[in-house]
């Protein structure tokens, strides 16, 4: 569950970040935020969702 979180709070702080370099006119990145976006939010997202739906992680 931290796992999730902790990506989905990296994908959060990539849009953040992308829309300051929208801002400045730097197209590289925005770029690599985009990419920042799509990787760590897929991964919190499908994290969050096998967690929640399926049972799955461990019991601390």
């Amino acid at each position: 569950m931290f796992l999730g979180i902790l990506t989905l709070l990296v994908a959060i702080f990539s849009v953040i970040g992308g829309y300051v370099e929208l801002k400045r006119k730097n197209f590289f990145g925005v770029g690599f935020a985009a990419v920042s976006v799509a990787v760590f939010g897929w991964f919190s997202v499908m994290t969050l969702f096998s967690i929640i739906f399926t049972g799955g992680g461990g019991t601390v």
